[in-house]
């Protein structure tokens, strides 16, 4: 947390301001998440120091709020009780419920040159999707992933098959997870805690279906193509025997990756610098495995703007975002973390063209987003979400069928839903 300012540039800036009120000092607040691994709050507060020294009559306290989840209840919080933040990283996916609030303002009534706009974008289109409602822009790429394959390297020398050679496609998934799967180890483990509906938007993409509209007010979860992705998850442990059966912890799946007790994995390229600190094993990254076609969703957080804030809030939070999404500085954080660098210009840099070219595993979530769609999302999301989160997992533990579960989840969704056709 940031909250005290020390620079003198600063201290500078309030002598200006006892001076002339057009340099008054600016002051922001903004939330932010981490939801993967590794010391990346020192990192934030490198970036804002850096924003203050070159932009001294603005002030930024920056605040690490937690998971996402914590992230969005902290600054909705702090908006309805009159001390509200300017600007927040959250949940990309959160789109809908900060507009049917009229909580946030899109970017384009805030841009203002040429320039701004022409910065509007820069981005990768498939990071955009999630953040463009309407024909607006709401949401700017942050800290932006799609999921991976990690793959341990020596476990697939041990079992005699080729390291450079990852499985591409489910069936290939499937017999390389079971060459894998002996001496108490598994061949493949997906997180199903923490974000189930993001790891089975992969299967359900990859079986040829999305699970949602593209306007937010439909889902499609008892579509056959759907169910047959989820019984093809729950295959894998019950009837393949390459993963273990029940819920697999979104929290703790990175160790055991590191630790050896499963070959193969299925994660946030968001965990990709803390695998690469972590693992005492030569290992590889792969896009996800195809089976009608190949794919990922999007995953990550955006930036917001906060409605409730002044002109000049507005204009000092659009410099901190251009700031931080700079290229010098997504590159930057996509080193620390392993997330994506939201533009192309961030590839194009000096410190990312040495990194990658060091190791090339930190291009492949970038590749994949090729193949990327946009990430669940629908209008009243977090409940529509959390139906669907329960229906996977009720049918990982064999509480339900696929095809039970999904329906459920399909008739509930469509309730709430409703009021938004």
């Amino acid at each position: 947390m940031r909250n005290i300012v020390t620079s003198a540039a600063f201290a500078a800036g309030l002598m200006a301001t006892a001076a002339s009120p057009a340099f008054a000092a600016t002051e922001l607040t903004m939330y932010y998440p981490v939801a993967v691994g590794g010391p990346l709050t020192s990192v934030i507060d490198g970036m804002i120091e850096g924003f203050e020294a070159e932009n001294p009559d603005v002030k930024v306290n920056a605040i690490y709020a937690g998971n996402y989840d914590d992230t969005r209840l902290r600054a909705v919080s702090a908006i309805k009780s009159g001390d509200p933040a300017q600007l927040s990283v959250m949940f990309s996916i959160d789109v809908y419920d900060l507009i049917e609030q009229d909580l946030i303002v899109p970017f384009d009534d805030v841009v203002k040159t040429a320039e701004d706009k022409e910065w509007l974008k820069s981005f990768y289109p498939a990071l955009m999707a999630n953040g463009e409602v309407d024909g607006k822009t709401w949401g700017i790429p942050f800290q932006r992933s799609t999921i991976v394959m990690y793959y341990n390297k020596d476990m697939f020398r041990e079992a005699g098959l080729d390291p450079e050679m990852p499985p591409q496609t489910w069936e290939e998934l499937v017999s390389t997870g079971k060459a894998l799967s002996k001496d108490g180890k598994w061949g493949l483990m997906v997180p199903s805690t923490g974000y189930p509906y993001w790891m089975f938007q992969c299967f359900a993409i990859q079986n040829g279906k999305e699970l949602m509209s593209a306007d937010g007010t439909e889902t499609y979860f008892n579509d056959p193509a759907v169910v047959e992705a989820l019984e093809f998850w729950r295959g894998l442990a019950t009837e393949e025997k390459i993963m273990p059966e029940g819920t697999i912890e979104w929290g703790t799946l990175r160790q055991a990756f590191v630790q050896g007790q499963t070959a193969m994995m299925w994660h946030s390229t968001g965990n990709l610098s803390a695998v690469k600190r972590e693992a005492q094993f030569d290992f590889g990254v792969a896009m996800l495995p195809k089976h009608k076609q190949p794919g990922s969703p999007t995953g990550g957080g955006n930036f917001y703007l906060f409605k409730d804030s002044t002109d000049e809030q507005k204009e000092a939070s659009l410099a901190l975002i251009k700031y931080m999404t700079a290229p010098e500085r997504a590159a930057e954080w996509s080193i620390a973390t392993g997330y994506v660098g939201v533009t192309p210009d961030a590839y194009e840099t000096d410190v990312l063209k040495a990194y990658v070219a060091d190791f090339p595993p930190a291009l492949v979530a970038r590749d994949q987003l090729e193949v990327s769609v946009a990430e669940f999302s629908t209008y009243d999301t977090a409940r529509v979400r959390e139906g669907l989160n329960n229906a996977i997992q009720a049918a990982l533990t064999g509480e339900k069928t696929p095809e039970e579960a999904l329906g459920d989840a399909q008739s509930e969704a469509e309730r709430l839903l409703r009021a938004f056709h």
